[in-house]
């Protein structure tokens, strides 16, 4: 996709927005912007927010997965949506596990919510001209999610 999209965007017109369909990893995101993109919509917070996936500013974790059982911490620390404002990660996954509708909603918030803020930061880093250093350091903490993620 970012050798299409390396290949195509040059060659469409400067002076009015350019969309991608259908595309939506936090990664495929910051990617595409660097590209030139300007809008997407895509299904992945909705679906894997159903499914119990979340993203985080440490990558995707997987609700379902025991280790969340007994932990009380949001899904992440810091964030502002309702879901991590009043439910834990092991109530949310109790949810999930007993097939509550619930437990999807607030997974779907919550992701909806990560986009939302990642996009602000996205015009800002872009305004003041420092997407490059906003796009390393967001794409160093996916990464760390995952090393860290597969040593607990």
């Amino acid at each position: 996709m970012y050798r299409i999209l390396d290949e195509v965007v040059p060659h469409l017109p400067q002076n009015k927005p350019t969309y991608l369909m259908g595309v939506g990893t936090p990664a495929n995101i910051l990617e595409g912007v660097e590209r030139g993109i300007d809008f997407f919509d895509c299904v992945y917070p909705s679906r894997n927010g159903r499914h119990g996936h979340v993203y985080t500013n440490h990558g995707k974790m997987n609700l379902f997965n025991a280790k969340y059982e007994l932990d009380t911490r949001p899904i992440e620390e810091g964030c502002q949506c309702p879901a991590c404002q009043h439910y834990s990660r092991a109530y949310i996954r109790h949810l999930l596990k007993a097939k509550e509708m619930l437990g999807m909603r607030l997974c779907v918030l919550h992701n909806l919510y990560f986009y939302n803020h990642m996009m602000e930061e996205i015009r800002d880093a872009l305004d003041a001209g420092k997407f490059a250093e906003y796009k390393k350091m967001r794409l160093e903490g996916f990464e760390e999610g995952k090393i860290n993620s597969k040593r607990s």
